[in-house]
């Protein structure tokens, strides 16, 4: 009978999580021992897991297989959440709900698996068992992670004392005039919080992706000298808490600002405090988003073969004509990718409305004070919460229905050793005009973060130098043991990097994997599986918070006050751009390289990892510096989550802001810039680049051609 290696792994996955580990959460016992005394709901899972190693032998043992791998699963969930049921047959010793352990998660991954295995052997995803057990695994961890805590928060939140609130109350709700007023266009006090999101969505994803354009061709299409010192200073504004960049705004440009009290000595400019609303939330969410989409539009300008533009060029087509006509479209996917990223983004920003809002009111900051505020209203969240959902997911139907039925592929099968088109002669200098004002600002604001960890403060104007504020925070000594971390910040710092170390391989393996599934293959529930994929991006990092909290503090998975926690919010909170980064670079490589492969009989697993991965090495290397840096830097989704055991870095520095200790803050946050561009290196050494077999070389024109 031939071994099936497929059932084999993971049957073997599950029994040892099992055998080794504790599967209760609060018991240290075994699933192996659990078992042993009587614990009927292992019990049963220890018999689906021995008998899916077995070898099919007909068609009939995988429908076995599907239902006996489905009834365990069943009976975990319902062990977790209607424990009653089961202690009355004798399955659970006690009523109380099943807190998963570490063995149990395992043998219930285990479990999703093989049921997607037998599906696939009954002809469902096209009898793909590696497909069919990424779309069951990832669904079932989405589902998990980011339905179960949003689904969990939504009913907390819409139970009233008697229950459910009606629906002419939820419809007054939904309508209320602080949330779409129109008045400030009409010379009223202010619009809706809604109306001044969407508004201030639009504008920092459209400027956002016109300067990451910019600066992505200075890159990529000039002769930019030290490109290496314009890539750090691109990247900058990202790898900064936000919060920091509209600190460090108000001492450049408020009422008392460096930039300010210049103005209004030299010229008699009145002291104003401009810097407080639209145009300070504006400039800080731009400062922060262009980077993004500098690091995903130049993967895709690298990505992308230059055989069409060199086509164009024997065509005897300009310069402009090859920009406008060639590059810009096969840019297509990216540019909507990197807008829609964008303007999700600056939906959710908590930290830069925090701190530079004034009487400017957005949705982010309106749900967080709804839910942590005085007056405490979680059915007011929620409802904000569901209108920035639907804001969200108009965006991407309208991203998808402008790509339908579109081609974008650029490389092929066959050998591409071209050059990349030059830009039109008069379009570099155009780019600097655009890309010098935001280096001007980068290098105010990051004056500021610079120079403020070294003298007394910054704020006030005393610039005596000073290294206290390091001293205060990463102080080090010796002791009987050795090194002795001294400072009150290193728990917090190291904290955050293994966090971060571990929730960022994790984002770019499960987003790049979703891509490739997505990108690739076709199946029933792709568009609701691509759907739950995205959503996660959607939902401001204060209702996750808030989310995870409630679903995950009781149980059957009981993971607060964890590092679980904390790396679970980040993977699944990061994970749409390792989706979309893939499946912008997925969408310009030809099908005909996977056909290829499977001719020669390679299975999909093995084409993914020896075909694929190395043409979207940029899509890896973007999806890894985010992941990382989003949580080294990210505030708002778990300022709830944080310990006093385990703590992280903005939420010390947040902390730091509250005390008034600007100066350790700024300080702090100056390490954490030096610490990441050390990382972002090493990912860029590790990982490498991409150049799909062109010729090294600056952009030439073509003789003959018109400029």
């Amino acid at each position: 009978m031939k071994l099936d290696r497929f059932s084999l792994f993971w049957s073997m996955a599950g029994l040892l999580g099992l055998a080794l580990l504790p599967a209760l959460n609060g018991d240290a016992r075994s699933g192996l021992a659990l078992a042993a005394s009587g614990h009927g709901v292992v019990l049963v899972t220890l018999a689906v897991l021995v008998i899916a190693a077995v070898p099919p032998s007909r068609r009939a043992i995988s429908w076995v297989e599907l239902g006996l791998a489905a009834l365990a699963l069943l009976l975990i969930g319902v062990a977790g959440f209607r424990p009653l049921a089961l202690s009355g047959l004798g399955l659970l010793p006690s009523p109380a709900p099943l807190n998963l352990g570490a063995g149990l998660a395992i043998a219930a991954v285990a479990l999703v698996a093989l049921a997607a295995g037998a599906s696939a052997r009954l002809g469902a995803f096209r009898n793909d068992r590696f497909v069919a057990t990424c779309v069951a695994v990832i669904g079932a961890l989405v589902i998990l992670f980011v339905f179960w805590p949003v689904s969990r928060m939504l009913v907390e939140a819409f139970a009233g004392p008697s229950g459910f609130v009606s629906a002419g109350e939820l419809l007054d709700r939904l309508s209320a005039p602080d949330i779409w007023s129109l008045g400030c266009l009409g010379g009223g006090q202010a619009c809706g919080v809604a109306v001044n999101s969407l508004g201030l969505g639009l504008l920092v994803a459209g400027l956002s992706t016109v300067f990451g354009l910019a600066f992505a061709l200075l890159a990529t299409r000039t002769n930019v000298r030290m490109p290496k010192l314009f890539d750090a200073l691109a990247i900058l504004p990202i790898i900064t808490p936000p919060f920091v960049v509209g600190l460090a705004l108000i001492v450049l440009f408020g009422r008392t600002g460096i930039v300010t009290a210049t103005l209004s000595d030299w010229f008699g400019l009145p002291r104003t405090r401009w810097i407080y609303g639209l145009p300070g939330v504006t400039i800080a969410q731009v400062l922060s988003q262009a980077p993004l989409s500098f690091i995903i539009l130049s993967g895709a300008l690298k990505a992308l073969s230059p055989t069409l533009e060199e086509a164009a060029q024997t065509l005897r087509a300009s310069r402009l004509r090859i920009f406008m006509t060639v590059t810009l479209p096969l840019l297509a996917p990216a540019l909507l990718n990197t807008f829609l990223l964008a303007f999700v983004e600056s939906l959710s920003d908590f930290g830069n409305p925090l701190v530079l809002g004034g009487s400017f009111e957005v949705l982010s900051t309106k749900i967080f004070f709804a839910i942590a505020g005085a007056q405490h209203e979680p059915a007011r969240a929620a409802i904000l919460a569901l209108i920035l959902l639907a804001f969200t997911l108009a965006a991407f139907a309208l991203q998808m229905r402008l790509l339908a039925g579109t081609s974008f592929v650029t490389v092929s099968g066959k050998g591409d050793s071209g050059l990349p088109s030059p830009l039109p002669a008069a379009m570099p200098a155009g780019l600097w005009l655009i890309a010098a004002p935001w280096i001007a600002l980068t290098i105010a604001v990051y004056g500021v973060v610079l120079i403020g960890g070294f003298v007394v403060d910054i704020g006030r104007f005393d610039l005596t130098p000073t290294l206290a504020h390091f001293a205060t925070g990463f102080a080090v000594g010796t002791g009987d043991a050795g090194l002795v971390w001294l400072g009150s910040a290193w728990n917090s710092f190291w904290v955050t990097v293994w966090v971060a170390g571990i929730s960022a391989p994790l984002t770019a393996m499960v987003g790049l994997l979703t891509a490739y599934v997505l990108a690739r293959q076709e199946f029933r529930g792709r568009r609701a599986f691509e759907f739950m994929t995205l959503l996660s991006f959607a939902i401001p990092g204060t209702v996750i918070g808030i989310s995870y909290i409630l679903a995950f503090n009781v149980a059957p998975v009981e993971i607060t006050g964890t590092l679980a926690i904390l790396i679970a919010c980040f993977v699944f909170r990061n994970m749409p751009v390792g989706v979309r980064a893939g499946m912008a670079a997925l969408s310009q490589i030809d099908k005909s390289l996977d056909e290829a492969s499977a001719t020669l009989r390679a299975s999909t697993a093995r084409t993914l990892v020896l075909v694929i991965l190395p043409l979207i090495k940029p899509a890896i290397v973007a999806t890894l510096i985010y992941s990382f840096i989003q949580a080294m830097t990210a505030v708002s989704a778990v300022i709830f989550l944080v310990t006093a055991r385990y703590n992280l870095a903005t939420a010390y520095v947040v902390g730091r802001v509250e005390a008034g200790e600007y100066s350790l803050a700024i300080a702090y946050c100056a390490l954490m810039i030096a610490f990441m561009l050390m990382v972002i290196w090493a990912v860029r050494l590790v990982v490498g680049e991409q150049n799909l077999g062109r010729r090294l070389g600056e952009p030439q024109a073509v003789s003959g051609g018109p400029a």
